[in-house]
This record gives structure tokens, sequence and C-alpha cells, in this order.
């Protein structure tokens, strides 16, 4: 038995939590300044006012609650994007723990929270970084094996299969239609998340993202006038999704 797992249960389902919003704040600035060239090193700011904030105004959740969501300087609104990631990490390493107890659930948390920035950047920008794909993928390879009880061989098959069959039907799509129908990192992230879970439980991953794209589709649809075949779809939010969700529902229906 591991530290790890001689834990008591209610001990790890906060210390995941306290931990995930620590890593949802880190998140959040990720995914706020990447996309607009801003460095990760800088000290966080209001912009508002432009003055630094302090450290007793950082600590997640917490302090926006005691500030109410304000500046402490100018009073100004703080996005509330920063509180929302935080609550969202949170909820997944409590969550994982409380499902999954001991290292199990620990690296279904780690993989929420390398899921989260990129579901949050396609939402946000229809763009899946390379270098968030690559991380993903050789943390589930180096650690994912426990989670779903895989060996290293079928993760790698469903990283290569799973990225390489995803690749041909964009492939296909564009020779036949004359455009883009899937973003380049969309085969990426099918193949980071196949290292993570396996050929076995892949096939489910694919299922609930398509049919969530599907529902998305359907009801954006009915609320706007553009046409469904012009209308994008962050299938990378989906896919995240369905990843995470597929790992106690493969638990689950693969109990013999």
């Amino acid at each position: 038995m591991t530290a790890i797992d001689a834990l008591p249960w209610g001990a790890g389902v906060a210390l995941a939590g306290l931990l995930g919003a620590v890593l949802g704040s880190f998140i959040a600035t990720l995914v706020l300044r990447w996309p607009e060239g801003q460095s990760l090193a800088g000290r966080s700011r209001c912009d508002a006012c432009a003055r630094p904030v302090g450290a007793r105004d950082l600590v997640p959740l917490v302090s926006a609650l005691i500030l109410r969501g304000g500046c402490r300087h100018c009073g100004a609104a703080i996005d509330r994007f920063h509180g929302s990631v935080e609550l969202a990490a949170a909820l997944i390493g409590a969550g994982a723990l409380a499902l999954l107890p001991g290292v199990q659930g620990w690296i279904w948390a780690v993989f929420g929270w390398l899921l989260l920035p990129l579901a949050l950047l396609d939402a946000r920008h229809f763009w899946l970084p390379d270098r968030l794909n690559l991380l993903l993928a050789i943390a589930g390879i180096l650690l994912a094996g426990p989670l779903l009880d895989t060996g290293l061989l079928d993760r790698w098959i469903a990283a290569l299969v799973g990225g390489g069959v995803l690749a041909l039907v964009a492939w296909l799509y564009r020779k036949r239609r004359g455009a883009t129908g899937m973003g380049g990192g969309d085969p990426k992230l099918v193949a980071a998340i196949g290292a993570w879970t396996g050929w076995q439980a892949l096939p489910l991953v694919l299922l609930l993202a398509s049919l969530g794209g599907i529902a998305w589709a359907l009801i954006a649809q009915g609320k706007g006038d553009q046409p469904l075949r012009e209308r994008r779809v962050p299938f990378g939010v989906f896919a995240c999704a369905a990843a995470w969700t597929a790992v106690p529902l493969w638990l689950l229906i693969s109990v013999r």
C-alpha cells in the first residue's frame, strides 16, 4: 500500500480539491494569456487599474469571495473566468478522488487537469496547441497504465490508430469537399487521449464525443441562422469531456 492509498477518503478528496483549485488558477492564466502572446511568468495585474495583485488576493476561490469579485485597489470587477476555472479544476480533483480513491483516482484527476486547458482553448479559440497535446500524450504513456489497467502496447496502439484514423477522415473530407472539416489539432488530441485510455476504451470516447458534438450543433442550429454545415464545432471540447467521463463508464461496463 502506498502513502496515497493510505490517505483517508475525505482527506484525499479535500487534498485533490485544494490542489485542483491551485492548478485551476494557473490554467486560467494560461488560457487567457497564451493566445494573446503574453508571458505566463509575469505578475497578475488588475485589468482596470493595472496595479499588481498581491499574494493575499491570489488565493484560489477564497480571495474572490472575500473581495466580492472586485479589485482591492479600484473595486473594478475581476473576470469571473478565473474563479470558474479554479472551481472546475477543484471539482475535477475532488470528484476523481471521491469516485476512485487512491492512485487510480489521482491519475484520473491528472488526466482531467491536463484536458481542461485544451478544452477551454478549443472552446474560446478553436485552438489545440501541439505542446499541450504532446504533454498529454507523454503523461498518458508514462502514467496511465493503472487508470484502466491497460498495458503500454494497448496505449501505443490507441494513440497511433486513433490519431491516424481521424487524420485520414480529415484528409478524405478535405479531398472530397475541398474544405477543412476538422482542425489539425483534433487527431493529435485523440491520439493523446488514446495514450491514456488504450484501444479498448477509445471507441467509447469517440462515441461520446460525437454524440456531444452532434447535440451541440443541433442546439446551436436552432439558435442561429448559420447553416449547420458551415458552423464550426469545437470537437476538442467534446473529446476532452468524453475522455474524462469515459473512465468511470468503462470501468463500470467492463467489470466481469
